[in-house]
Order: structure tokens, then C-alpha cells, then sequence
């Protein structure tokens, strides 16, 4: 189905242990992770909370189990602080991607964000940009693409839950406001199932955008709870709201084919946030690796 090399398939931490609430996976180690991701039959990783920070010791690590790093998360805070604040840290973060390797640095703004609230209902408080906080985010993005494209890298965006980027039309505007020379699009189909949004639709409409591909499923039952109960998103994650692909609600075998007949080359990286206690990160990495397999024949 997908061009010979075109795409390579990757796997997130944040099923091991989880950046927002470490008491997730605690006692979960950084090489019992990227053992597992290995033994699950993935090639990349994105870069969790213990990864050591060293591109000497991270790449060691890494080639002795035949992984690579296909990106790692990046906050910015263009619409509530100064610019030359995030380009600071964003520079940074860029060098020790590229050192390692990297294309794509995964940036998602959280000025106003609520997704690492724990009391903050979602969808109830879910931020709304004002014009002045969408002319600051468009142009600081463009700011942080054009030091990303220094080294040869390309900048995505992240749309994410609780924060003021999660509707399709919230998507839409930022990509009409944003040069695509500067500004590409993270594709998360996860995050757009659990907005209420048509995963399938965002990525026919945005295709020549994509530049990085999340494959993250929904438990729509849980989902219900959490607008039923006014859940913040961190309650949801911990509820069981995602899972990996296969294991949910949505369709992939639509999305597969679309990429497939795309040109988009790169990563898909299974990201599916969940109780590493409830949810066994290497019985889940399975199932997904397995699915996606036997469904787009990656």
C-alpha cells in the first residue's frame, strides 16, 4: 500500500511513562521502554521525560536497539510571552533534534492551555484565541519555522485538546494565517476524534500540509464521561480516553489509504497516552503494531 521507505513507524513514551503526570509509569525505566518499543517491532521514538538529553548516550542507546528519534514535543508560549522567550528554549530544543537526527520539531502553543490542569473541565473552559492571540501565534510560528529551516528542519504544529488549536476550523485558520514554507501541520487523528471532529475530512483537506502523522484511537464511552462529568483532559487521559489504533472507534483504513496515495513521506508515531498500569505499554504497543500491519500493510 505505502511506497517502499516512505514512511517509517514510531512509537511515543508517553505510553511507558507520561510528561504531564509522572506518577504514570514512575517506575518505569528509559531502557525498559525503548527495549520494549524495539522488541513491539518499531523503528523511532518520539523523546520522553527520561530520555537522557546527551546525543552521545540517547544515540547509543538508540543503535544498539535499532531506533530512531522521529521528533519530540515543544511548547510555546507566543500569546502570552515575549517571542524572543520561545526562541530561545525553541532553539535549543531544534539543535539537540538535529543532533539527533531529526526532520520535524513537533510544536504545540500553550498560552491559555488547559490541558495540564487537573480541575479544569475540557470542553467547557476550552480556551478561545482572540484576534491579537492569533496574530502573535501566526506570526511567532513563522518565526520558529524559519530557525527550524536553518538546520534543514521543518516545524509542525500540533493541534491538541484544552488548548486554543483543537477545532478543525481552529486548524484551518492557523493554516490560512501561516506561510506553508514555515508552518506545516501535525496530524493527530486522536486529538480530532475526541474534539468531535472527522479525522478523515481534516486530512483531505490538509493534506499538502502534513508533514508528521500521530496515530492515536478514542473510547467514545469514555469520552461521553468526560463531557458528562466535566472531566479536564488530564482526568480523561487517566480515564482511559485514548488508546492505540484498532482499539477505539476510528476508521483507519480510509486514512491509510489516503496517506498511502499521498506523497507523504516520514512518521507515523502511535501515541496513545493511558495508565501504564491499567494499559500494559507492551501489550498495547503489540496490538497497535499488529493492526496497523494487517490494515496498511506497513
Amino acid at each position: 500500500m505505502f511506497r517502499d521507505n516512505a514512511v517509517r513507524l514510531a512509537i511515543a513514551p508517553i505510553a511507558w511513562t507520561n510528561d504531564d503526570m509522572p506518577e504514570l509509569g514512575g517506575g518505569n525505566t528509559f531502557e525498559q521502554c525503548i527495549s520494549e518499543m524495539a522488541l513491539a517491532g518499531y523503528e523511532g521514538s518520539e523523546v520522553g521525560n527520561k530520555y537522557p538529553r546527551s546525543p552521545e548516550l540517547l544515540h547509543r542507546a538508540l543503535e544498539l536497539r535499532g531506533l530512531s528519534i522521529a521528533s519530540a514535543w515543544f511548547s510555546a508560549f507566543l500569546t502570552v510571552r515575549p517571542y524572543e522567550e520561545t526562541a530561545e528554549a525553541f532553539l535549543a530544543h531544534r539543535d539537540f533534534l538535529h543532533e539527533m537526527g531529526a526532520k520535524v520539531i513537533v510544536v504545540s502553543e500553550q498560552g491559555r492551555s488547559i490541558q495540564g490542569q487537573m480541575d479544569t473541565p475540557l470542553f467547557a473552559h476550552k480556551p478561545v484565541f482572540t484576534e491579537a492571540d492569533w496574530a502573535a501565534l501566526a506570526a511567532g510560528l513563522s518565526g520558529l519555522g524559519r530557525l527550524a529551516a536553518e538546520k534543514g528542519m521543518t516545524l509542525v504544529y500540533h493541534h491538541h485538546m484544552g488548548t486554543g488549536v483543537q477545532t478543525a476550523a481552529e486548524i484551518a485558520r492557523l493554516m490560512e494565517l501561516t506561510d506553508p514554507n514555515e508552518v506545516s501541520l501535525l496530524y493527530d487523528t486522536g486529538h480530532l476524534a475526541f474534539s468531535g471532529e472527522n479525522p478523515l475530512e481534516v486530512l483531505r483537506e490538509h493534506l499538502p500540509r502534513i508533514k508528521h502523522v500521530h496515530l492515536k484511537d478514542i473510547r467514545p464511552e469514555v469520552v461521553q464521561r468526560v463531557k458528562a462529568e466535566n472531566l479536564s483532559f488530564l482526568q480523561a487521559v487517566k480515564a482511559g480516553a485514548f488508546t492505540v489504533p484498532g482499539d477505539g472507534c476510528i476508521a483507519f483504513g480510509e486514512i491509510f489509504a489516503e496517506l498511502a496515495a499521498s506523497p507523504y513521506t516520514g512518521w507515523f508515531v502511535v501515541e496513545a497516552e493511558q495508565d501504564p498500569a491499567l494499559a500494559d505499554p507492551l501489550e498495547y504497543a503489540i496490538k497497535a503494531r499488529r493492526y496497523i500491519r494487517e490494515n496498511s500493510g506497513l
